[in-house]
């Protein structure tokens, strides 16, 4: 019979580190901690595998889970002696997810479960301590209600603040408008609350609170697998584009208290500073609190710098755990902690989750301290974390009008600075999710540096500020106080997440330069990859910043876009549109030229030494006139034309399904002519360089070809353009002639097109429109929904943004495979928007190709894809 449920503690565990899919990331940190000899408290782990069967099965538990958990329930019984129920001692346990891959908050945790009316007075006795029993069945009536029964947080929230407003504000003799923390509610009033918690509960769910722990227990494990496909979980899923994986599983813990008074506690931290990456110890205390205190940021923590302070033993202790713990797994660790009473438990242990400039910082220092390898760094980057790098930053330029605009500062920040909409928050709660990803930066009032909105808005690179303790935020009317000054839902704010401080107004922003641990990774990236990497550039300052960013050449250059450049080109271009012949039409091309030609050369001496690829003009025509009729008049007033010519010109060129209509190579079969200027550009711009001392390597690329013919035409007609420049000019210069393979039947004769072209690439964008029926324009009307797991789940990926590779890949395979065998020496690379979408680029490794072509920003991306595929390959 299948295992369903793995044990752990005494020193012992069934799992390991090496069963993270089927134990899930806290299950398997919990086992591994465990069988090192950390002290972690007793436990066992219910597989992903029956969170899987459970969505199979209509929510049904497979045969056989009921009577294992039992087992592993007597199990735990007898290693903490301790019973389940017991009304003198109970044993009292967490029920917490853990997914494969980290969802901070996403999924939902119980705790102090196995307390009832009679166990909680056993509680008190035992421990002789009965504000911290009655604390622990505030908690666990308030999570169980929330969590399992779908009870609105609120309700319990509101109550708790009348008790506070009733009794221990008196008591205490606080002044009103002074907050009263948990902490100040006595024995009293807690059992007070614990009462009107339970009206609350049969008031919604029509029955008692569960006397009976083993029901409390299944009602909890069906709350933690029921919450895997809760909208918040689904939603960070599709963010953090995490696939593949079955489900969570469910982690049944002994409890450990840290809100047993002054010598408890509860904390999490960080090997390693996960916003700079620096070598520090970093985090956040909590005396006196639970887990789920430190995460919802509802207080604000003590840095882990001040627990020394407080507790010198058991801070020393955690030091040789996060020691042991970094060295075991070889990489920065999120880690929870619990003190009770003096004594040291650790919770969870997880790769932690840290800023793009982190990222970097710590491979290179493991690299260098000996950890891990060139290749281990090199695999750890993600896509993500290169385009965190180049977040932007306030100028510091304004540093004057920044002193005048000074609002705030928080306790904490991370991520850079940012504007846009901003999430202004009391603190955030999971529910929050949503919202975060749609702001460009959080902003909360309360909250440390391991807060929910400070782990979430690390992982995606977001600006956040927590602990602004001097900002009053007032829901209702959508505004919130510092001091005399009053922001309003509406009013610009920038934040400097690298300071922590917040300004009214917004603020010039620019791109960072990279860190010299960028560099030095990157660099290593380059030493093992084996594809080439272009840039996709229609000017010199685009081929340039490329070049900076590691391109080695032009992978896709467009020339049309240099027609919008100035007035001067466009009214050239539309007076060659408008022409009634021939003649009329040169002559407005020949206004053309010298524009193109400088263009050309800029771009040459930007990519000295560089091969650089252009594409003749692909748009149809009519994207090049007004369609406004004011726009019309305009435009025949310039050209000297009527009117009328104007307009039914644009009548003519208007098509029913422009893509496939009258574009590409289309246009050069008739008008020959526009061909013939944009080759005799190209090449005399490459002659007047190659005579400057520039190294120049110009591919002339012939787009959207669909047969040999039609491609021989215009390589034959382009040959004798760019021989005649050459032999005019008397400069020797190669050049080479080839084609974008982007319409399915181009892929499917492939071989035929390779007699003609020296070079394919592969135009991925419309390759994907074309073979998948789907116009990129209108997909995202529908488009969402296939990728959407909660809905449908037919792709993994948008095919847009990661290319589809069991389908439009296996016509690029196909095209390769193809094309070389008519032409071995074909080189063949890619030029869609898939050129800098990491996985995209390991496939175009697979498949054999020479280069990708990207966006100038994307640049990084590819070439860390590409050395991750080399490795990938060598470790398979």
């Amino acid at each position: 019979m299948t295992k369903h449920c793995y044990f752990f503690g005494g020193g012992k565990a069934e799992g390991n580190a090496s069963l993270k899919n089927l134990l899930g990331g806290k299950g398997a940190g919990l086992a591994e901690m465990a069988s090192i000899g950390l002290p972690v408290p007793a436990g066992f782990t219910i597989t992903t595998e029956v969170c899987d069967l459970f969505y199979k099965n209509q929510r049904k538990y497979p045969d056989g889970l009921r009577e294992e958990v039992a087992e592993n329930i007597a199990k735990l019984e007898k290693t903490v002696g301790k019973r389940f129920g017991d009304p003198a001692d109970p044993l009292l346990v967490s029920v917490r997810s853990g997914a494969p891959i980290s969802m901070p908050g996403m999924m939902e945790t119980i705790l102090n479960l196995g307390l009832n009316d009679s166990s909680v007075e056993g509680l008190a006795k035992k421990t002789g301590n009965r504000r911290f029993a009655m604390d622990a069945y505030r908690r666990f009536i308030t999570m169980y209600g929330s969590t399992g029964m779908g009870i609105p947080r609120e309700d319990f929230d509101e109550a708790f603040d009348e008790i506070k407003e009733a009794h221990t504000r008196k008591r205490l003799g606080v002044p009103v408008g002074t907050k009263i923390n948990d902490t100040d509610v006595d024995e009293k009033e807690l059992a007070l609350l614990v009462a009107k918690y339970k009206e609350i509960y049969k008031k919604a769910i029509g029955a008692d609170f569960p006397q009976d722990p083993v029901v409390q227990l299944w009602g909890a494990v069906d709350a933690v697998f029921g919450s895997w496909m809760a909208d918040k979980a689904v939603t960070y899923r599709r963010v953090e584009n995490i696939k593949g994986i079955v489900g969570t599983a469910v982690n049944v813990q002994q409890m450990v208290f840290g809100n047993m008074g002054e010598k408890s506690g509860t904390g999490v931290c960080f090997t390693r500073d996960p916003n700079s990456g620096e070598n520090l110890f970093y985090g956040d205390y909590l005396i006196n609190a639970q887990g789920e205190d430190v995460v919802a940021g509802i207080r604000t923590p003590m840095k882990l710098s001040e627990f020394d302070k407080v507790d010198p033993a058991a801070y020393k202790q955690l030091c040789e755990v996060r020691a042991t713990l970094e060295k075991h797994y070889k990489d920065m660790q999120d880690l929870e902690f619990t003190v009770e009473e003096g004594k040291l438990y650790m919770l969870q242990c997880r790769t932690g989750k840290r800023l793009p400039r982190a990222s970097f910082r710590m491979a290179v220092d493991m690299v260098k301290e000996g950890l891990i390898t060139k290749e281990d760094a090199i695999l750890r980057i993600k896509d993500k974390d290169i385009e965190g790098v180049f977040y932007p930053i306030i100028d510091p330029a304004q540093k004057d009008e920044l002193k005048k605009s000074y609002l705030v500062r928080g306790r904490e920040a991370l991520a850079a600075a940012g504007e846009s909409v901003i999430l202004v928050r009391k603190e955030t709660s999971p529910e929050d999710v949503g919202g975060m990803h749609a702001a460009q930066g959080i902003l909360t009032a309360t909250g440390g540096k391991t807060s929910h909105a400070a782990v979430v808005a690390r992982g995606w690179g977001k600006c956040c500020i927590v602990g602004c303790e001097k900002m009053d935020v007032d829901y209702e009317k959508g505004c919130f106080k510092v001091g005399e000054k009053i922001v309003k839902k509406g009013d610009s704010l920038t934040l400097n997440g690298s300071t922590g401080e917040v300004f009214v107004g917004g603020f010039k922003l620019i791109k960072p330069e990279p860190s010299e641990e960028f560099q030095t990774l990157l660099k290593w990236a380059d030493e093992i990859r084996r594809l080439r990497i272009r840039t996709n550039a229609d000017t010199p300052y685009d081929a340039r910043k490329a070049v900076e960013l590691g391109a080695e050449g032009i992978g896709l250059c467009r020339t049309e876009h240099m027609f919008f450049d100035t007035e001067e080109r466009r009214l050239a271009i539309q007076e060659m549109i408008v022409a009634d012949n021939v003649e009329q039409r040169i002559a407005a091309l020949d206004k053309l030229l010298p524009f193109q030609r400088d263009d050309f050369a800029g771009i040459f001496k930007a990519m000295d030494g560089f091969p650089v690829t252009i594409r003749l003009i692909d748009p149809p025509l009519h994207e090049f006139v007004p369609h406004v009729e004011d726009k019309q008049r305009q435009l025949a007033d310039k050209i000297g034309v009527p009117f009328e010519k104007i307009k039914l010109r644009v009548e003519q060129l208007h098509e029913a399904n422009p893509m496939l209509g009258h574009r590409g190579c289309r246009l050069a079969i008739t008008y020959p002519e526009i061909l013939d200027m944009q080759v005799r550009a190209i090449i005399e711009a490459a002659c007047i360089c190659s005579k400057a001392g520039v190294k120049v390597h110009p591919e002339i690329m012939i787009p959207l070809t669909i047969d040999k013919k039609e491609l021989q035409i215009l390589e034959q007609r382009t040959r004798k353009v760019a021989d005649a420049v050459i032999a005019k000019e008397g400069v020797k210069l190669p050049y080479m002639v080839g084609t974008m393979i982007e319409v399915p039947r181009a892929a499917l004769l492939a071989d035929q097109i390779a007699e003609v072209a020296e070079f394919f690439s592969f135009g991925t964008n419309d390759l994907t429109q074309m073979t998948m029926g789907i116009s990129r324009d209108d997909a995202g009307k529908f488009l969402p929904d296939y990728v959407d797991e909660k809905k449908t789940g037919i792709f993994v990926h948008d095919p847009f943004q990661s290319l589809d590779q069991v389908g439009v890949g296996m016509l690029v395979k196909m095209g390769i495979e193809k094309g070389r065998s008519t032409r071995k020496d074909l080189k063949i690379g890619i030029c869609g928007e898939h050129g800098g979408d990491l996985l995209s680029v390991i496939f175009c490794h697979k498949v054999g190709m020479n280069y990708v072509s990207c966006s100038p920003y994307r640049v990084p991306i590819a070439r860390l894809a590409a050395a991750q595929a080399v490795i990938q390959e060598k470790r398979a």
